[in-house]
């Protein structure tokens, strides 16, 4: 942006952000107890909020600036989303939550929620950052992806094909989760008329893919560190990729961020159509 020195340094959802990360991130790893239920929505609000100030510093606009009404209710579409994968793992069980039993199941299923609210627009976020970076902008055009019927009807195929692989037999076909919702939604939105990724995709333009991949990559990261030394908190199990472990992830399930952003904006577009315009 060419006033961008005009701006003020820091936004002051900035501040609060930063204020919020100063105090939440040492207490969630040094107060006794079950501190991490109640840490963890302010911990990544303030993130959230760091972040999103980052994006405007950079380009004028950003999530909160452009509106604040879409900026909150992004946090109550996150909680449907992410339930929707929580659901999925009561079947694969790849991950549980240690500490969880101390809770009423009123409580438990109310602070998760809460939790839950933050993942949408921590990716989504990240995401925007991501694209600041003048390396994706430049991006040269890549492979050519049709948006014809005939693609968005593969897709389909593949993804309920894939889902069921993954219900059928949890134990080795659990990572086609991660890939599958995407290719379910991905037709469906174009049916129903809505933004999809084969929109730049048939003309090669990756950057929107390239951009939500690794802004969900590196909210993973601090999800991970976050809850490595969290309480409670949950632990993984991912039969053949137990090993080479970063904080309780196992490398290899890193992967599933990439397309777990993915998901996340098929969502978005599907649940919520008129929903915050994300620059991508």
């Amino acid at each position: 942006m060419d006033d961008a020195r005009q701006l003020p340094r820091i936004a002051p959802q900035g501040w609060l952000g930063l204020f919020l990360l100063a105090v939440c991130w040492p207490l969630n790893w040094t107060l006794p107890g079950l501190r991490t239920a109640y840490l963890f929505f302010p911990l990544w609000l303030g993130y959230i909020l760091v972040v999103d100030a980052l994006v405007w510093r950079r380009t004028g606009t950003s999530l909160w600036a452009r509106s604040r009404r879409g900026f909150v209710l992004l946090f109550i579409l996150s909680v449907p989303a992410w339930w929707l994968f929580e659901i999925i793992n009561w079947r694969t069980g790849n991950w549980e939550y240690l500490g969880a039993g101390t809770f009423t199941p009123l409580e438990y299923y109310a602070l998760c929620t809460l939790s839950f609210s933050t993942v949408m627009p921590a990716v989504f976020e990240t995401a925007e950052l991501v694209r600041t970076f003048r390396w994706v902008k430049s991006l040269p055009t890549g492979a050519r992806v049709p948006d014809t019927s005939r693609v968005g009807l593969g897709l389909l195929f593949a993804g309920l094909s894939l889902l069921a692989l993954t219900l059928a037999w949890p134990k080795f076909f659990y990572p086609l989760v991660w890939i599958s919702l995407v290719f379910i939604f991905e037709p469906v939105n174009r049916r129903l008329g809505r933004l999809h990724f084969l929109e730049w995709l048939q003309h090669g333009d990756w950057r929107p893919v390239i951009s939500l991949s690794l802004g969900a990559l590196i909210c993973g990261f601090f999800w991970e560190m976050w809850n490595y030394w969290s309480w409670p908190q949950w632990i993984y199990h991912t039969p053949g990729a137990q090993f080479l472990h970063v904080f309780a992830m196992p490398l290899l399930g890193y992967g599933g961020y990439i397309p777990f952003a993915l998901e996340l904006f098929a969502l978005k577009n599907l649940l919520w159509a008129r929903g915050p315009r994300l620059e991508l």
